[in-house]
């Protein structure tokens, strides 16, 4: 009995230890984009909104020479730069994301 009693333990300390891996995980590695304010000469719209977390985030906008512009988070498929600060609602009535910035 005893030899089931310390496999039966190095069991569960199996399980907490990948259990920990996994909480912990995401952490690493997934640290937030730095935010860069866009330079306003280089686009053709200059208005803003506020997201749900009460940022206040640039409207997507056309770059005047179709240049990524810094700060810009998603290409949308109508042309324009997205520079929202969490992929949920990127480019909405902008036809959607075409492509995510890294």
């Amino acid at each position: 009995m005893p030899q089931a009693r310390v496999i039966s333990s190095a069991a569960a300390c199996l399980r907490w230890a990948v259990l920990g891996c996994v909480l912990v995980a995401p952490s690493f590695g997934a640290s937030a984009r730095e935010y860069k304010e866009p330079n306003e000469q280089t686009l053709d719209r200059h208005g803003h909104y506020h997201s749900r977390d009460g940022s206040t985030v640039h409207q997507p906008a056309h770059t005047r020479d179709g240049s990524k512009p810094e700060g810009a988070s998603a290409h949308c498929r109508d042309g324009t730069w997205s520079f929202s600060h969490t992929h949920r609602g990127t480019c909405s009535r902008h036809g959607g994301v075409a492509s995510w910035v890294r």
